[in-house]
């Protein structure tokens, strides 16, 4: 359950804030929901005593949920696709100098670690989905279409070395699984096409085999300093 504490913390230190989810990606329909994520910083004398800030928060708006910096940055460099994503969301809603710091690292984040999670989280949910056609005869459609859609933008950032969350001229097609209508068997084989250009794209791809976690580090740093400086 979140704290009124916790819910101050993002009211109040927020530093950047996106719409995710389908708005995001280009896939919103009339019934989507407005999935919003966003980074705060929890002023560092919080951290000086035994009980912590939360690394995170649930809240306090519908369909909200944020990161404190130091996590969403530990998850970035690991290349979790999902906190990756945040930093690319065209629909930004608030941002402050931190933010576009913040921003402007998105290229440190970025390396052929992404190979591994985005195929990895990718083949996780795939056996969700089977499970559901063995169980009930049919997958969870809404679930198969991000899939597909999470596989293809793996495959173009290890290809190009940019990461581009919105599915463009593939909106059609995608939402076409979504409704159902593309036999599941047709599906599985895309979803297995994509993970093999996944792998093909990896071995020559453009990003550098490690996040530069030294660029990052040093951002957090001062970061945690200016906090420190402004509430010490």
């Amino acid at each position: 359950m979140t704290t009124p504490a916790a819910e101050a913390l993002v009211r109040e230190h927020t530093v950047y804030s996106c719409v995710m989810g389908s708005r995001a990606f280009g896939l919103a329909t009339d019934g989507s929901d407005t999935d919003r994520r966003g980074v705060f910083v929890a002023p560092t004398p919080l951290f000086w005593g035994f009980t912590k800030p939360p690394a995170h928060v649930d809240g306090p708006g519908e369909e909200q949920f944020s990161w404190e910096l130091e996590r969403f940055c530990e998850l970035a460099l690991r290349a979790n696709p999902n906190v990756l994503e945040c930093l690319h969301s065209p629909l930004v809603e608030h941002i402050d100098d931190t933010g576009r710091e913040l921003l402007g690292l998105r290229g440190a984040f970025l390396s052929r670690r992404a190979h591994e999670t985005y195929v990895r989280y990718a083949m996780g949910q795939r056996r969700k989905l089977e499970a559901d056609v063995r169980q009930h005869g049919a997958p969870r459609w809404k679930h198969a279409m991000h899939l597909l859609r999470l596989l293809a933008g793996g495959r173009d950032l290890l290809r190009t070395g940019e990461l581009v969350i919105g599915v463009g001229d593939a909106r059609d097609e995608l939402l076409a699984v979504k409704r159902g209508e593309i036999p599941w068997s047709e599906v599985e084989r895309r979803m297995t096409r994509l993970a093999r250009e996944n792998d093909e794209a990896a071995s020559g791809s453009p990003l550098p085999p490690e996040p530069d976690r030294a660029r990052v580090e040093a951002f957090l740093v001062r970061t945690r300093r200016a906090s420190a400086d402004r509430t010490g």
